[in-house]
């Protein structure tokens, strides 16, 4: 794997982890639309998530 440049990591710097790669949210890990969010983040919107838990109709 090569190495990041410094300004790809600056620019990626919310998405790293402790070893230094880029991590996503555990929800957005197998999700296949381009709305990838950090592993950092406690609230996620996404138009496309749909809890099983929730009441409402998608």
């Amino acid at each position: 794997m090569p190495r990041m440049s410094k300004k790809r990591k600056e620019e990626w710097a919310f998405f790293l982890n402790d070893r230094g790669r880029i991590a996503y949210n555990a929800l957005c890990r197998r999700c296949v639309h381009d709305c990838k969010q950090s592993f950092r983040a406690a609230v996620i919107v996404c138009p496309h998530y749909h809890s099983k838990r929730s009441n409402r109709p998608p």
